[in-house]
């Protein structure tokens, strides 16, 4: 079975664009022009498009059932953000919000037109007055895992030990060190984003596609048959090999 990723996008339509092109070009090389599409999460925050971003998939997907487009934590944060009253995520350290300034909330409203220079109250109410029903409607109803072939695709990970079925959602868009620092098998190879990393890197167990493009880095596509995995380059499939 043939899978294709994709890492944390964080706004950057022009690379989300690339990557899918990327992907057409190998789809049509070897025979797979319906095989999925897994976004593992994080479509928001940090770049400068996000609105761009939202729409583009919200649209990409109505379209073509090959699409799976999963929730990241900025995800998360940008759909509770839109609430009232807006929560915050109590994932998020001691006295940060989504408007702080490592977050990237205020590039995501500046994307939808929000003037960023007013009073937090006045940008909620912007905010939900302008950004679209659709896209909130998508957001709310990304799922949190897709599971095909032998992967699981998860935002950030998963917690070792624990059944698919009892993972909270705050570990699946939040867990960083208990999943990056446990070796064991988790059964199916776990495909995941979150932790940024400066190429894609396969741990047997796992396999981490974030490669910073919040960052200045590549936003990162990937082709998976079994658990073999191979990166989408300018001319075609890179192996990814397993770590030692």
């Amino acid at each position: 079975m043939t899978l294709y990723a994709i890492g944390d996008i964080h706004g950057h339509l022009d690379k989300l664009k690339l990557a899918h092109d990327r992907i057409s070009i190998d789809r049509a090389a070897c025979g797979a022009r319906t095989a999925p599409i897994v976004h593992v999460g994080d479509l928001v925050d940090r770049g400068p498009d996000s609105a761009g971003v939202v729409d583009y998939l919200c649209r990409l997907q109505k379209s073509d059932p090959s699409i799976v487009v999963l929730k990241g934590n900025h995800d998360r944060m940008f759909h509770w953000f839109l609430q009232t009253p807006h929560r915050n995520d109590p994932k998020l350290r001691a006295g940060l919000t989504y408007l702080g300034g490592p977050i990237g909330g205020l590039t995501t409203l500046a994307s939808y037109g929000v003037d960023i220079s007013a009073p937090p109250a006045e940008m909620h109410r912007s905010a939900c007055a302008v950004v679209p029903e659709a896209h909130r409607a998508f957001l709310a109803a990304l799922p949190l895992v897709y599971q095909a072939g032998a992967c699981l695709f998860v935002h950030a990970g998963i917690r070792p030990g624990i059944a698919l079925e009892d993972q909270s959602e705050d570990d699946m868009v939040w867990i960083r060190d208990d999943f990056l620092h446990d070796t064991t098998p988790h059964g199916p190879l776990v495909v995941h984003g979150h932790s940024t990393v400066k190429q894609v890197e396969h741990h047997g167990n796992r396999l981490n596609i974030d490669t910073g493009a919040a960052f200045g880095g590549l936003l990162s596509a990937v082709v998976i048959e079994d658990r073999q995995v191979w990166l989408l380059g300018p001319d075609g499939r890179v192996p990814v090999k397993p770590h030692a």
